[in-house]
């Protein structure tokens, strides 16, 4: 039976706050056999990681990412993008469920199985409060070890968007606030930075014509 975990405070009421708790002494074919399927649980080295109830506007932003990105790729029959909770095996040890990400190509017919055997193009994580250092130092780290192209991590609080881009050395990192970024994992897909801080978030369809088509020579 799948275990269950529920975190309440000490007047017995559910904790309102993001957290996360990490549980020791876990194996990789316990976390499969154990983790749910309807939330949001990662398997490091040993570990397991729980992550709280994403809220409403974190959700939000998650489904404009994967809207926009999954339309650029379905309009350019490039790759297909998806979201999570979908455990990746990114490293033997490691198990990921990125907010977002995008498989190319050549990844899509092995996107069969749990947990995921693919590389990513590109990931993108929405930082929470309580996964701040998860995502921008831990899980760049395993994305970076991993060899992924290219990682967003999008901290909306502070209008934010680190850009992880792989290269000989390793990730090199780009805060963008403002402008217009360039994939380099995604051919042509190009994303305004601003979009990700309105409120309310823009019409996928407009952002979509927004994206000029590739030069072809």
């Amino acid at each position: 039976m799948p275990m269950r975990v529920v975190v309440r405070a000490e007047q017995e009421e559910t904790v309102p706050e993001s957290y996360l708790i990490r549980l020791g002494g876990w194996t990789l074919e316990r976390y499969l056999a154990e983790a749910p399927e309807d939330a949001l649980w990662e398997f490091v080295r040993g570990e397991v990681i729980v992550h709280s109830p994403a809220t409403a506007e974190h959700q939000d932003l998650v489904r404009f990412l994967l809207r926009l990105l999954d339309g650029y790729c379905e309009q350019r029959q490039w790759g297909r993008a998806h979201q999570g909770p979908a455990a990746l095996q990114i490293l033997p040890e490691v198990i990921r469920e990125p907010d977002v990400f995008v498989l190319p190509p050549e990844e899509l017919e092995r996107a069969r199985s749990v947990p995921l055997p693919v590389r990513p193009a590109l990931i993108v994580e929405v930082i929470s409060p309580s996964t701040r250092t998860l995502d921008l130092e831990e899980k760049a780290r395993d994305y970076e070890q991993a060899g992924i192209p290219e990682y967003w991590a999008v901290d909306r609080e502070h209008r934010i968007l680190w850009v992880h881009r792989w290269s000989e050395t390793g990730y090199k990192i780009q805060r963008a606030m403002a402008g217009l970024l360039e994939s380099v994992a995604v051919p042509g897909f190009r994303l305004r930075v601003e979009w990700l801080w309105r409120d309310p978030l823009p019409r996928v369809d407009l952002c979509l014509r927004e994206i000029p088509e590739p030069n072809i020579d």
